[in-house]
């Protein structure tokens, strides 16, 4: 029971009086008053709704422009204003005695100008005459209960508006009037609550029979009941003279010790209004609390239930009753005044009580009318905050950090952590952290400060708790959160979370730097995704295959050639085996040359085309294998091993490092062949020279040659400085140099000369072989030289009797068709005789014999080519200053005529340049040359 004496009071409401609307001269309004005779009213749909003793029904808008009809010859006894509808029920009388009618009004519709009253009945219950005490009507129009002086209750179901469509019975039959009725609607169930001066029942209508259920052995008095909203869970209030009770339909809810003698209770927006006889004044019945006279002072009070508090009080005189409309209160006295009080806006009510409140350290009531009213979530914040200042204040750090707790997402953290910092004060500090957490507002800050906490109590419980939380909950930046664990020694927790999370780096980092389990490491390498599992291994291979040796080339092997995971994490469109770049992983095997030679012997076997690099490095180590075995059966097998890697065709593209690797090895074999296969054939024989190995010298130059002629040259020069006894050497290569005519005598000679061993018996044959070749070659020069002499002279004499003579053409056949001649011919020089249809058909040119004509033509591009290339002496300098043999740049040039000088033996004819005449004369050498052979 609580006792509203400690209930605190505000003012939450403005009381004025209404006016009348000012006239146009704008004087002054006057209060406005209602009709003498106002005996009920109630309001809805925008009206305050008046009923009097004369049987008008009155209507006051908003604008107060006041209007009335007749509703019953004698008088309005009561009046029900439906809230979602547009219909008025009324009780009232139409003749003398007690007989009262109900009427239903249809305020939409109009009858002559008034409401149309849509029906009509007798509200007697039967033939016993009593006096109607109280009315109420259901807001789905299908239940209409009007209550009796005498303790019945009659129930009229069906459309109220209508008769044909309603049933009338008697619900509840007593000895004590009834003085209050209210619908309860719950989902598809209606209870009505039925009050009297000493019993409140409940009926449930929503079930035949209608049961019905006593809450209590006790009542109130007339207008000293209403049912409240939602808030208060649809609680059916009684208001009696010591205390106000609260009901469910099956029980009883709390009571609230209001003393006084209640006169009027309604329910107004979350607050409970009662109107009760001023202690002052001298208390009446109870049944007849609404007959006050009109000297009594009347209290008005407006309570807030829920948090227990007084909205408004004041007194008036002789309130008629107190009506709800237009959002506001509205207040009727027997003078016909109307009242309004008017609810302030929810910021002015706070600001007015909160300083009182805080002053008074009334947090609690504070926060509660706070958030009844709806105040924003910055204001409650910032009362929550002042909650918690005081309670830190007073040194109750457990309440404070509940209060602070509640200004998450509001109040910047720091400001709470600052005053938390306290060692004896971490359990609090944890606690805020905590929430902060579960919010989802912490930063990595925050995660660091809670990971401390809990490893400062050594709370493992609650960090389990935390870090184990499903994913869809983390409140924390994981990566943070491992950190903070690793470096505080909680290196399980670490990895948890870095396998639950997939911080695969720090997961590997902590399992090989602090916890150094190689194994495990190496086991969740191959669960990982091909990408992240090659990254990972080219970070942490060497350690890995310092410690796990065979385990870690394994991996590699499987990582390089056909790669899924161990888990099964590619996902299901992931099932091709992906590999990684072999080469990639040599540096991995540092210091561990055997498990090195068995991942690459794994990989040329597995993929032939694996990169250079992998074939390289196995190059490599087989020579270092062969160049440090001692023992000679093993020694032959990696020599033969090395041989048949170089042979395989992959060096082609690093030749020059193959040849190194096999040079710094001394692998004489794999330096041979691969200057064969390099057609380096000159180092092949220096080779041979170097390690003095005269046959094969000889045996070099027999193979090769042919190909590169030079090497008789050198393999002559190297025998020369030989102080040894080299003649059968010597012999044989002045043989072949003889045959093939590579070297002039004199350079021979020349050679030899600096071989003290070398007698001139060793050349004797040489050089007579050489001179005999020589003078037979002088002798036939000789002969084609006189040839060529006695060929000129004839074309010189055919052409001086060309220009003197003249010719007589005795061709007796056509040159092309063979047949006889006939005239018209045409007759050439060149001695070629054509029947001219013949010449016009195969000519070309009309001044060209179509038979020597191909041949002509072939001369003069020749001739033509070296007179172009007679004036190129800048190309020809510089051709001569970038060649490295400038003498066979020389030849060239004076093999094309660059070099000829003319000699000009007679005058030259007038108008002809010797350009002309020398182009000239050599053309007509051309032909006739041509033609006479």
């Amino acid at each position: 029971m609580a006792a509203y004496l400690q209930w605190r009071r505000f003012v939450f409401f403005d009381r004025e009086t209404v006016k009348e609307p000012s006239g146009p001269d704008g004087v002054g309004a006057k209060p406005f008053a209602l009709p003498p005779g106002i005996a009920v009213c109630d309001s809805g749909r925008g009206n305050l709704v008046f009923g009097d003793i004369l049987g008008h029904i009155w209507f006051l808008p908003r604008s107060l422009n006041l209007s009335s009809f007749q509703a019953y010859k004698l008088r309005v006894t009561h009046l029900y204003q439906l809230k979602q509808h547009s219909i008025l029920v009324s009780v009232g009388e139409d003749e003398e005695g007690i007989n009262p009618l109900v009427k239903v009004w249809n305020l939409e519709k109009r009858d002559g100008g008034n409401p149309l009253c849509t029906r009509i009945f007798p509200a007697i219950p039967g033939n016993k005459p009593t006096v109607v005490s109280c009315l109420t009507v259901h807001e789905n129009l299908n239940f209409m209960a009007i209550g009796f002086a005498d303790g019945s209750v009659v129930l009229n179901k069906g459309d109220i508006t209508r008769d044909r469509h309603s049933k009338t019975q008697i619900l509840h039959e007593g000895s004590y009037p009834v003085t209050g009725l209210a619908f309860r609607q719950s989902g598809k169930t209606t209870h009505l609550f039925v009050v009297t001066t000493e019993n409140i029942q409940s009926y449930m209508l929503s079930v035949k029979d209608y049961p019905h259920l006593e809450l209590d052995t006790h009542g109130c008095g007339l207008r000293c009941s209403s049912l409240s909203d939602p808030s208060q869970d649809l609680q059916f209030i009684v208001a009696g003279n010591e205390c106000v009770y609260l009901y469910q339909p099956d029980e009883r809810g709390p009571c609230f010790a209001f003393e006084g003698q209640k006169l009027i209770v309604h329910w107004y927006r979350g607050y409970l209004i009662i109107v009760s006889k001023d202690r002052k004044t001298s208390p009446k019945s109870e049944f007849a609390g609404n007959e006050a006279q009109n000297s009594d002072k009347q209290v008005l009070n407006i309570y807030d239930l829920g948090n227990k508090f007084i909205a408004y009080s004041s007194i008036f005189d002789d309130i008629v009753d107190v009506l709800a409309e237009w959002g506001s209160l509205y207040v009727l006295t027997r003078d016909g005044k109307i009242h309004v009080l008017q609810e302030k806006d929810t910021q002015t009510k706070l600001e007015a009580c909160k300083y009182m409140l805080f002053r008074k350290n009334l947090f609690e009531m504070a926060i509660n009318l706070a958030k009844s009213h709806h105040l924003d979530s910055d204001g409650l914040s910032e009362i929550f905050r002042q909650y918690g200042d005081h309670l830190y204040n007073k040194g109750n750090h457990d309440g404070a950090i509940q209060q602070y707790i509640r200004t998450i997402g509001k109040l910047e953290p720091s400001y709470v952590i600052r005053k938390f910092l306290d060692a004896q004060r971490i359990h609090n500090l944890t606690a805020y952290l905590q929430m902060l957490h579960l919010q989802s507002l912490a930063n990595a800050d925050h995660t660091t400060l809670l990971l401390n906490c809990y490893t400062k109590l050594k709370d493992s419980s609650k960090l389990e708790e935390f870090i184990k939380t499903s994913e869809s909950e983390v409140h924390f930046d994981v990566e943070t959160a491992i950190k903070v664990l690793r470096q505080a020694g909680y290196y399980s927790h670490a990895v948890y979370l870095a396998e639950k999370h997939e911080h695969h780096e720090w997961y590997l980092k902590i399992q090989l730097e602090d916890i150094k389990n190689y194994q495990e490491a190496l086991r969740y390498i191959g669960k990982l995704p091909f990408e992240q599992a090659e990254s990972n291994m080219k970070r942490y291979g060497k350690i890995l295959m310092h410690h796990v040796p065979n385990e870690t080339t394994e991996l590699l092997k499987i990582l390089c050639t056909d790669y899924q995971p161990s888990g099964g994490n590619e996902g299901p469109g992931m099932l091709e085996g992906k590999k990684a770049n072999s080469e990639e992983f040599i540096p991995v095997f540092a210091n561990n040359s055997r498990e090195l030679k068995a991942f690459l012997d794994h990989m040329t076997e597995v993929q032939a085309d694996s990169p250079q690099g992998v074939y390289d490095t196995l190059l490599e180590l087989r020579l270092q294998n062969w160049a440090h075995e001692q023992d000679e059966q093993i020694k032959e097998k990696l020599h033969n091993e090395a041989l048949t890697l170089l042979k395989s065709g992959r060096f082609k593209t690093v030749f020059d490092k193959a040849l190194v690797l096999c040079q710094m090895h001394s692998f004489k074999d794999g330096v041979l062949y691969l200057y064969e296969q390099g057609k380096l054939f000159q180092q092949i024989m220096h080779y041979h020279m170097q390690n003095e190995q005269y046959k094969k010298v000889i045996e070099v130059c027999e193979l090769y040659g042919d190909q590169e002629a030079c090497l008789w040259e050198q393999a002559l020069g190297y025998f020369a400085r030989k102080e040894e006894n080299c003649k059968e050497y010597i012999a044989a290569v002045l043989k072949h140099i003889e045959n093939k005519n590579l070297m002039p005598p004199l350079l021979v000679v020349q050679t030899l000369a600096h071989n003290s061993t070398a007698t001139l018996s060793v050349i004797k044959d040489y050089l007579v072989n050489k001179l005999q070749k020589q003078s037979r070659q002088i002798e036939q020069d000789e002969q084609r030289i006189q040839k060529y002499r006695e060929e000129t002279m004839r074309i010189r004499l055919e052409i001086e009797e060309l220009k003197a003579s003249p010719k007589i053409f005795q061709k007796t056949k056509c040159s092309i068709c063979t047949s006889a001649l006939e005239l018209p011919s045409v007759h050439f020089l060149c001695g070629h005789s054509f029947h001219q249809h013949c010449f016009e058909s195969y000519s070309e040119s009309d001044s060209e014999c179509p038979t020597c004509m191909p041949e002509n033509r072939k001369v003069m591009d020749m001739i033509r080519a070296q007179e172009q290339k007679r004036d190129l002496h800048d190309q020809f300098q510089h051709q001569l200053k970038c060649s490295n043999d400038g003498f066979s740049v020389v030849a060239d040039y004076f093999g094309r005529g660059v070099f000829n000088k003319l000699t000009l033996i007679t005058d030259l004819p007038s108008g002809k340049t010797a350009t002309t005449i020398e182009a000239g004369l050599q053309r007509e050498l051309l032909v006739h040359s041509k033609r006479s052979t």
